[in-house]
């Protein structure tokens, strides 16, 4: 599941069992194992894995190490013996979202409060896991995004080609602290866990998730685990022998429904959207009108998911598969973020252009090397090539871009600019024409 000592994921491996085995037992005894020395080192050894800004009170990893860390977890887990802990309100930062003039709203916690609800949620993620359902991808132990675009194309190729495509409105700040606190005493039973859990989320506000929280993923999927159940039913309802007729796939709050066209199926696109919106209501989840739709890929419709635009083409065959590459949304912004690194450095050596933009290219191309992305890989690569010639021009005082000098190979290998452009083998399996 998570990288953590022997005792401790043994630990976390019974629990797992046990969940899965018994779904209505509600666990109790757990506070003990949260405040474990154990635990708190695990959890701040994953805090500073992932290293991140200071939160409100301003304290680094640094300024812990050279205090000794030892002390540091002593002290927090003397909060918690005491029932004495209080979270600090975390720092607010606001990130502006892709082509849109409106941010969100990150909540970055302090590393005390990190520590925290990394302990936590080391011990009470199991229980939840061994609830979880297939379809759920965001942010869980040996699942990723890309499973979740595979797990679409393959419906897509297996003639699924009705898509509800559900934007939810806010979901991460409209959360219904009571309502979810319900959900996780359905299988805990521990008061002082219950206690803990309630005042890091009163901490945040009166309702709400934070976005940034190392709690808040697994929160998030238990509060929308009845909307994957129902998926789950509704997919059974529907299977015709061994071929189901329905498949879904959410990845925090992107949900993606997609239905067979054949015609004895007419009834259930409206009936399954009738159903989310019956169960969404429920949890007080507001649904973006605006943004969701009803998508059919016959008729050349395209949807997105995950960053990723979908959409079914014919092959040379006279068959028919999906297709899926980088929205050019994301494209452009990853140009505008090369852009902005570009214009920062315009009078510094080469060197330092793409020392830092070869990170950014990894990260990105590593994301999208999945599915039909060559043509927007090479688009990317020759806009990039582009620039580093009319930097390395412009420090000679120059014109033009040295195509004479300067060959596309020795970019790459004299100056060390990125060049993994490698795309992952796409799902090939075809519908029928």
């Amino acid at each position: 599941m998570t990288n953590t000592p022997g005792n401790l994921q043994d630990l976390r491996r019974k629990i797992y069992v046990k969940a899965k085995a018994e779904p209505h037992w509600r666990f109790w005894g757990l506070y003990v194992h949260v405040c474990k020395m154990e635990t708190l080192h695990a959890a701040y050894a994953l805090a500073k894995s992932n290293d991140g800004a200071p939160g409100s009170d301003g304290v680094t990893f640094e300024a812990i190490e050279v205090q000794g860390v030892e002390g540091f977890l002593e002290q927090i887990r003397g909060e918690l013996t005491e029932c004495s802990y209080l979270p600090l309100r975390a720092r607010k930062k606001e990130i502006q979202k892709e082509g849109s003039t409106k941010v969100r709203t990150l909540s970055i916690p302090c590393i005390r409060d990190r520590v925290v609800q990394g302990a936590l949620k080391l011990i009470v993620e199991p229980i939840f896991e061994a609830d979880f359902h297939p379809g759920s991808y965001g942010y869980r132990p040996k699942r990723s995004a890309h499973q979740a675009i595979i797990r679409v194309a393959k419906a897509i190729a297996m003639g699924k080609t009705q898509v509800i495509d559900i934007d939810l409105q806010a979901y991460f700040d409209g959360v219904r602290h009571d309502l979810l606190l319900t959900k996780v005493a359905q299988r805990i039973s521990d008061p002082e866990v219950l206690h803990l859990l309630k005042i890091m989320l009163k901490a945040h506000g009166k309702r709400g998730v934070p976005q940034g929280g190392v709690i808040s993923p697994v929160l998030s999927n238990v509060y929308l685990n009845e909307v994957d159940r129902m998926l789950e039913r509704a997919k059974e309802h529907t299977r015709v022998g061994q071929f189901t007729n329905l498949e879904y796939a959410r990845y925090a709050d992107d949900l993606v429904i997609l239905v067979n066209a054949h015609p004895r199926n007419a009834w259930v696109p409206a009936a399954v959207a009738k159903r989310l919106r019956e169960e969404l209501a429920a949890l007080h989840v507001q649904i973006n009108e605006e943004k969701s739709r009803t998508v059919d890929l016959v008729r050349g419709g395209s949807f997105g998911f995950l960053g990723f635009d979908f959409r079914r083409v014919r092959t040379l065959a006279g068959k028919w598969r999906p297709h899926y590459t980088p929205k050019l949304k994301k494209r452009t912004a990853l140009l505008q973020t090369l852009r902005e690194v570009f214009r920062r450095y315009t009078s510094q050596p080469v060197k330092l252009v793409v020392d830092s933009i070869n990170p950014i290219l990894r990260g990105w191309v590593n994301y999208f090397a999945l599915g039909y992305s060559s043509a927007c890989f090479g688009f990317v690569r020759r806009w990039v090539e582009l620039k580093i010639r009319r930097h390395l021009r412009r420090a000679q005082k120059r014109q033009g871009f040295g195509w004479d000098r300067w060959t596309s190979q020795w970019l790459h290998a004299a100056l060390g600019l990125f060049d993994g452009y490698h795309v992952r083998p796409a799902l090939r399996r075809a519908a029928p024409a």
